[in-house]
């Protein structure tokens, strides 16, 4: 008579074997729950092991015969596969009699094969009972003397760090296995840390060679890796996070920032908003698809990035005070935009190309409005060649364009025409808008951004003229020398 629980029992009523999961704990056999202990030396299962390369695993494999799964990390060629590997291999251990699947520490942090192998079961409506086992973040936690409940805490995979990285709260890093892994994980927190930022390096918790040393960042022995140290760090406010609570308090305690309203911080939005595109003009045309990317011009457009940024959080923030929003709800809103708006990559639409996208895009924008001007909703604001080209492509939507930017050279030309008819008289300004307005749109047709064109070209305006007036004395050349001089800067340039 089978006397299993009816858990046990395959829901067609087939008899399944016992399949147990379990930890180690976190050090030593002796740190092991006792229940665990009678489980894994119970001869009639059988005991798999993910490693050896744990004091429990090494001092139960000298006691008993065990199965370890240690070869498949040598002969897999990613970790997905070594924990697909270790599912398998349980699984079919388990078809020919009771299994106990045992873990360094706890079963539920941080075992990626753990959690292939339940899923699995619940594929196929197998059983697997889970027994807890205290986890290396007991033992951490006990170490430093910290209660992860005060502040909360993150944690975070040597082997797999979030991107972006928001340290904000106590964070405890574990897998940090190898030289390389530490080494790119102390190299990640310099972006932002300080280089006396004090981190905590934590070997061999649980064992009598446990070891828990605290560096500066930038001193930390990267050959303190190994297959059982973790990383502890308290990070001072620092990066996104830092930058708004720095903001939140420089509106309580500074006098300056504490007067400000929407309305006053708006010339520096603008202001701003140019600095950057003036950096952007100083970056090789094309960037990032170069062969030799500017990194002096890119730390220029990263300091004006921080500086937009800013006007950002600092209007946020104010929202904020007036119970509209934060710059949370800033961030939410533009993400299920894009996410609304670009259905070919978080839905199922599929498009042919990028004037597709443009086109859905449109479409979905215009979804529950009521039909309107396509000259509506440019901002009159906004700088005229920006301006022109948005508004000519409005037009462009419904057929209202040059077939190619060829015939708008015509244009431009007949437009010159006219302002050569015109140039002594007034209507010269207007003839000259016209021309400009040409010009934008050859610019649309070539796909070149005429704001940023028209500022490289005063770009190099300005340089070779410096350059003129390093060569010579300017204002006692006649105009043959100063074409020479031009010349010259011009060829120097290239």
């Amino acid at each position: 008579m089978d006397d299993r629980p009816p858990a046990e029992r395959h829901p067609a009523g087939q008899l399944t074997r016992r399949l147990v999961v379990t930890g180690l704990g976190p050090g030593t056999l002796d740190r092991t729950p006792a229940d665990v202990v009678e489980i894994l030396s119970d001869p009639a299962n059988l005991v798999v092991l993910r490693t050896l390369q744990h004091p429990a695993a090494a001092e139960l494999a000298g006691l008993r015969e065990v199965v370890t799964c240690d070869d498949l990390y040598d002969i897999a060629d990613t970790f997905e596969e070594v924990y697909e590997g270790i599912a398998q291999r349980v699984l079919d251990a388990s078809a020919a009699g009771d299994v106990v699947y045992a873990v360094p520490g706890s079963p539920v942090y941080g075992e990626r094969s753990v959690a292939e192998l339940r899923a699995r079961c619940r594929e196929t409506g197998r059983t697997v009972r889970v027994i807890p086992a205290p986890s290396f973040l007991d033992e951490v936690f006990t170490a430093l003397e910290v209660d992860p409940t005060e502040r909360g805490f993150t944690l975070l995979d040597g082997r797999d760090l979030p991107d972006p990285l928001m340290l904000h709260l106590p964070t405890v890093v574990f897998q940090v296995d190898t030289e390389l892994v530490l080494d790119d994980v102390l190299g990640r927190f310099r972006r932002t840390l300080p280089p006396d930022t004090p981190i905590t390096v934590l070997s061999e918790l649980g064992t009598p060679e446990a070891s828990v040393v605290t560096y500066p960042i930038d001193t930390v022995p990267v050959d303190l890796a190994g297959l059982r140290t973790s990383l502890f760090l308290d990070p001072p406010g620092t990066g996104l996070v830092g930058a708004i609570k720095a903001m939140r308090r420089l509106r309580v305690e500074c006098p300056w920032d504490r007067r400000q309203t929407h309305e006053s911080l708006t010339p520096y939005a603008v202001e701003e908003v140019f600095e950057l595109l003036e950096a952007i003009g100083r970056l090789p045309s094309g960037s990032p698809d170069v062969d030799h990317p500017d990194y002096v011009a890119y730390a220029d457009v990263e300091d004006e990035l921080g500086d937009v940024l800013l006007q950002v959080i600092f209007h946020s923030n104010l929202a904020s005070e007036a119970g509209a929003f934060d710059v949370e709800d800033v961030a939410e809103r533009l993400l299920r935009k894009l996410v609304h708006r670009h259905p070919h990559v978080f839905g199922d639409v599929r498009v042919s190309g990028a004037e597709e996208v443009i086109a859905n895009w449109q479409a979905i924008k215009a979804e529950g409005k009521p039909p309107r001007s396509l000259m509506d909703g440019v901002p009159e604001a906004m700088p005229g060649l920006e301006r022109a080209v948005k508004l000519q492509r409005r037009a462009s939507r419904v057929g209202f364009d040059w077939p190619d930017a060829r015939s708008v050279i015509g244009d431009v030309e007949e437009e010159l025409a006219e302002l050569v008819e015109v140039l002594d008289r007034p209507e010269a300004n207007h003839e000259l808008g016209d021309v400009l307005f040409a010009v934008a749109n050859l610019a649309r047709h070539l796909d070149v951004e005429p704001e940023m064109a028209l500022r490289r070209a005063v770009q190099r305006f300005e340089t070779r003229f410096r350059r003129m007036e390093e060569l010579d004395d300017l204002e006692s050349a006649d105009l043959g020398r100063l074409d020479a001089l031009w010349e010259q800067a011009k060829s120097e340039e290239k």
